[in-house]
């Protein structure tokens, strides 16, 4: 008899959240499959974050569910040694790795405290570790000695993207992880996100607001917007012939070769 097919890295179905009177989220279904990479796209305050901080397990959802490999977030309430656990399924990624990174920690030892944490390295095998995750992100034994402020941008979202990798997790969630960075370091990173992905098998959930660094990255696209998926599919579907007037709208405002933004009219032309 043939093994069951592996669940989904990422189940999410009928997902809502209030705040008060404001519903951020409302009846959002997500599934990523083992290795796989979607998309969540919207402007801001279309519920995107919000959705990822779910996943995640740091928000509780108001109502549906989150399974990740089949488990469910265990959120605060848990003991800490099932959020541990679960932390080495579900991982971030942030916008801002300055803002994520211990400022007086050296890049190796941020490393290793994950490691530490998460594994059963020790010695020699722990600091091994440590150099296999600097050289998976294209960085040096330079690097480990640094402390971020030394790094550029490009550098210290690396080491972000590294110390999320050392839990060895089911699901990366990378929450605008190149908004904040040049046209070419962007690049540079999604670039090294293909190749990570190639050789881990680890599923992305990849939230932006810029549908032109989609199709370098991820499979598939949600559409999100005012808290609802407005449109999904295949990301080259949906880029190639975008179906709802959002997606086409998010699309036409993607920055390419001769565009100009549209001039705004005012009822008397000015």
């Amino acid at each position: 008899m043939a093994d069951p097919s592996p669940p989904p890295a990422l189940h999410a179905t009928g997902l809502r959240k209030t705040f008060g009177g404001f519903t951020a989220v409302d009846g959002v279904d997500l599934t990523i499959a083992p290795g796989g990479s979607l998309a969540v796209v919207g402007e801001s305050g279309s519920g995107k974050t919000t959705t990822a901080r779910m996943v995640a397990g740091l928000e509780e959802p108001t109502a549906g569910a989150v399974l990740l490999g089949g488990q469910e977030p265990p959120y605060r309430r848990a003991r800490p040694a099932r959020r541990r656990a679960f932390a080495r399924q579900v991982q971030m990624v942030f916008q801002d790795p300055y803002a994520s990174l211990d400022r007086r920690q050296r890049v190796g030892d941020c490393l290793a405290e994950v490691l530490a944490l998460h594994t059963e390295l020790r010695g020699t095998e722990l600091r091994q570790r440590v150099a296999e995750l600097l050289g998976q992100v294209g960085l040096d034994e330079r690097h480990a000695a640094s402390l971020p402020r030394a790094l550029s941008g490009g550098q210290r979202q690396r080491v972000a993207i590294a110390r999320a990798l050392a839990a060895e997790p089911r699901l990366l969630v990378l929450d605008e992880a190149v908004a904040a960075l040049d046209v070419s370091v962007q690049a540079q990173i999604l670039t090294l996100l293909g190749r990570i992905r190639e050789r881990t098998q680890v599923a992305y959930l990849f939230i932006t607001h810029d549908l032109g660094v989609v199709r370098h990255v991820c499979d598939d696209v949600a559409v999100m917007r005012h808290g609802r998926v407005v449109e999904r599919g295949p990301a080259s579907a949906v880029l190639s012939a975008p179906g709802h007037p959002y997606t086409r709208e998010l699309l036409g405002s993607v920055p390419r070769r001769g565009w100009k933004p549209a001039r705004r009219t005012t009822p008397n032309g000015a």
